[in-house]
């Protein structure tokens, strides 16, 4: 799986399918570099190469790696990743996910968890004396990552076959937006936003929704039945540009 994310929501979907059994690579421009405790938390379980795509040599690896893997995965404006000469050959599962969608007078604006909050109201409805407010985490990023986690298994799965599939060999786009995610969020029933309920105390001791790894402490995989990931992050940017 060749993962061309950043931020939050695409390399959780990654992070996911790691999670899973996938090779994720991830490739990343020289400048600027991931945040470092975010890559400490989204890269578990891939390996990390920088590639400029914007470069003939860089690009030339891109296409040798796109050619041979299974899925794209992509977290750029829409159009963005293809105006550098980069498509997915026939068969190879796409996925995406953007702020605003695919279509639309928003399509091509960049944009954020934090934005779309502002955007979609969630900030008004979240605010207090008149100030804009925000959820208490990015929720709009994480439940987009599981999405685009569950529809590339999917699309897999129709793809190669499994239970229930005998498997065509198409490949299929996947598309999520963080728009689409508020609204469905904003719409889902017996939300009180004026007094919402406490979260639950982690206790003392351990907590046992983390685990640590040296001196680095991150949350456990939200999957049921995985109590850690296939291996920590490594360091961002030092791995080949080759599949295992």
């Amino acid at each position: 799986m060749l993962d061309l994310t950043r931020v939050v929501a695409g390399p959780v979907a990654t992070r996911t399918l790691a999670l899973l059994g996938a090779d994720v690579l991830r490739v990343d421009p020289p400048d600027p570099a991931e945040i470092a405790w975010q890559h400490l938390d989204t890269g578990q379980g891939k390996r990390s190469t920088v590639l400029d795509l914007r470069t003939a040599p860089g690009l030339r690896t891109a296409r040798e790696l796109l050619d041979a893997a299974d899925a794209l995965v992509t977290g750029y404006r829409p159009g963005a990743v293809e105006a550098l000469g980069l498509r997915a050959p026939s068969g190879v599962v796409t996925g995406r996910v953007s702020a605003w969608g695919d279509a639309g007078p928003w399509a091509g604006r960049r944009g954020f968890d934090s934005i779309v909050q502002a955007a979609c109201g969630i900030a008004l409805l979240e605010g207090h004396d008149g100030a804009p407010g925000a959820l208490p985490a990015q929720a709009l990023d994480h439940a987009s990552g599981y999405l685009l986690a569950a529809g590339l298994v999917d699309a897999l799965t129709l793809r190669d076959g499994g239970p229930g599939a005998t498997g065509d060999g198409r490949g299929r786009d996947v598309s999520v937006s963080l728009a689409r995610t508020a609204t469905w969020l904003l719409d889902l029933p017996g939300r009180d936003p004026v007094h919402p309920p406490a979260a639950a105390p982690s206790g003392s001791g351990p907590d046992p929704r983390t685990v640590t790894h040296d001196r680095v402490t991150t949350a456990r995989p939200a999957l049921p039945g995985y109590d850690d990931y296939p291996h920590p992050a490594r360091p961002w940017g030092e791995d080949v540009p080759v599949w295992r």
